[in-house]
């Protein structure tokens, strides 16, 4: 949101571009709140970070040069988690008459308030700023302030805070959702009732479902076609509720609900309930490819592990300072060596088994249109590459 403009040193950049940012908004808000993500070394998003790409080490010090590119500077955990308690520390000096300024800094907060007892949103374990913002609007909300707005780019805040709203006293709720031409207000005082406390509460499962930051989507088949199959078949709510709830398991009848759900993104016209069944009609009497199949049975009780996990788990939590979370093992995640990685399924993988369906007729290498590729699997004896 704020480049680092023609700031040649990190204290340039925190005088001209970050306090006077910050100190803007403090003049038409009596509260502003900043929340910052924690880097945690045992993080599920780990893997997928460094997958990003990564970049140098550097110190944030007051006379250290910015450097020149700056994606690739925010690319480290190190270098962000030094950078936001640099600028926490400058903008805590910061005071303006009548104001009240909040600021993460690690599991704790620095304010520029007189109030002493921030309990309600310090020590606070979160990682993710996604959920510990909203557990600040509850504490703002508390407070007295009847009208909050929230600054963000990221859908899941969205998804929770329309998910939430019930649960946070306050009149009326914004989400400035986006940047430049596409940044649009939102009203989730209006927004959230008009879905229904039942849908709101399913939300986030929805969400993660049909994949999120931490959870995998099913391929081709996006949001909008989620949605719909939602509407046509309402009985899974049933199942995203539940299972909302800090679950210990995922009970039968709502994987039921839910492999029905899988089997209607995939054809809205099937009868068929079990995800096992509509893979070999869509496979053997439709020729469907391999991307335009539901996954196996073994597979999806795996994703919706990983689902129930950030849904049902971490989100669920999100107004609570301190959350009780069980291990990822038990829930879809695997560790390997210092990172956690999704465990896919219980079954072999198809080249172990079944030679016969999978075959590539590449003659100059493997690429992007690849069987082999596509299916994730080592090309084999009976393919044209060799």
């Amino acid at each position: 949101m704020l480049s680092t403009g023609t700031a040649t040193t990190f204290q340039e950049y925190a005088d001209s571009i970050f306090v006077p940012y910050v100190v803007n908004q403090l003049h038409s808000a009596k509260r502003v709140d900043i929340v910052w993500d924690v880097y945690q070394k045992d993080s599920l998003k780990k893997a997928t970070r460094e997958k990003r790409g990564s970049g140098l080490r550097r110190r944030v010090e007051d006379s250290s040069k910015i450097p020149g590119n700056w994606k690739s500077f925010l690319r480290v955990d190190e270098n962000k988690t030094e950078l936001f308690k640099f600028l926490a520390k400058k903008i805590e000096r910061t005071k303006v008459e009548g104001k009240e300024l909040f600021i993460t800094f690690g599991d704790s907060v620095l304010s520029s308030a007189s109030r002493e007892d921030l309990s309600s949103i310090s020590p606070c374990s979160h990682e993710e700023a996604d959920t510990r913002l909203l557990l600040h609007v509850l504490d703002a909300a508390r407070s007295g302030h009847a009208r909050i707005a929230i600054t963000t780019n990221d859908t899941d805040v969205l998804v929770l805070i329309v998910a939430m709203y019930q649960d946070i006293p306050v009149n009326e709720l914004w989400v400035s959702f986006g940047v430049g031409k596409h940044q649009r207000y939102l009203k989730v005082h209006e927004i959230s009732p008009q879905f229904g406390l039942e849908k709101c509460r399913a939300l986030p499962m929805f969400h993660a479902i049909t994949g999120c930051d931490n959870v995998s989507f099913f391929a081709g088949r996006g949001k909008k076609t989620a949605w719909d199959v939602w509407k046509a078949f309402p009985s899974v709510t049933e199942a995203f509720i539940e299972l909302m709830a800090t679950p210990k398991s995922i009970q039968d009848h709502n994987f039921a609900l839910i492999e029905r759900f899988v089997v209607l993104m995939y054809d809205r016209t099937s009868g068929l309930h079990e995800v096992n069944e509509a893979r070999q009609e869509l496979f053997c009497q439709r020729s469907r490819r391999l991307e335009g199949i539901p996954p196996t049975r073994a597979a999806l009780e795996q994703h919706v592990k990983r689902a129930c996990f950030q849904a049902g788990h971490v989100w669920s939590q999100s107004l609570v300072a301190q959350p009780v979370l069980p291990s990822p093992s038990e829930w879809g995640w695997e560790k390997e060596g210092d990172y956690w990685k999704p465990h896919w399924t219980d079954l072999k993988e198809a080249k172990d088994t079944c030679y016969e369906l999978i075959q590539c007729g590449c003659k100059k290498g493997c690429k992007g249109s690849c069987k082999c590729l596509k299916a994730s699997l080592k090309c084999t004896a009976l393919c044209k590459c060799g």
